[in-house]
């Protein structure tokens, strides 16, 4: 970590010390009614005390407020920020009077790139990444293909077919008669075979 510019100590300072002296400003009538938040807001009634500026009414924001010259955008470290989309962003920057603040809508493998390249050149990071998991570290490109939407149906497909092959198979086993109930029906399917022949030879015997 770098220290504060010593050019840029004095104007915020002088920057604090302007702002001790402001009033604060807050949303007409706000104190009176709950329902109205603190952030100010413009007042917009024809009548009101406040837009029209009658004496012993609260101060609206004017440009009369504004804060010292030397200290506009400058960042409370002290630095003037800069915003980075990518490494070619941090070319020429000087790293005395400079901070970079890497924009949002950079995904975590390149914010890594740009904050190894921050520390080579030893600029300082308004937003770095506090903590890095394992979703948030650089994924190295590997030589494997990620499956297809079409590969997964079709894996998804085979796994059904061989679940219903199992519960087929289990029926099966379950509908299979055992030993003992297989002797006994073929002794009932003999008796009565036996019992159509008698029947018959009887038959023929009165012819």
């Amino acid at each position: 970590m770098t220290e504060k510019p010593k050019l840029n100590s004095k104007a915020l300072r002088m920057r604090e010390k302007v702002k001790s002296k402001k009033p604060v400003f807050v949303r007409y009538e706000s104190w009176r009614y709950k329902r109205l938040k603190k952030p100010w807001r413009r007042q917009k009634g024809l009548d009101n005390k406040a837009r029209l500026k009658l004496k012993g009414w609260e101060v609206s924001p004017n440009i009369g407020f504004r804060g010292p010259r030397s200290a506009r955008d400058l960042h409370p470290s002290g630095y003037k920020e800069i915003m980075v989309h990518n490494l070619a962003d941090l070319e020429g920057i000087d790293p005395k009077e400079y901070a970079v603040r890497i924009a949002h809508q950079v995904g975590t493998r390149k914010k890594m790139l740009i904050l190894g390249k921050t520390d080579e050149l030893g600029l300082r990071v308004l937003n770095p990444v506090s903590e890095i998991t394992p979703s948030t570290t650089a994924v190295e490109p590997t030589g494997e293909k990620k499956e297809t939407k079409k590969e997964q149906a079709t894996k998804e497909k085979e796994i059904e077919k061989a679940k219903e092959e199992e519960k087929e198979t289990e029926k099966a086993k379950e509908e299979t008669p055992k030993p003992k109930e297989a002797v006994k029906t073929k002794k009932k399917t003999a008796q009565k075979t036996e019992k159509k022949g008698t029947k018959k030879e009887k038959e023929k015997d009165k012819d």
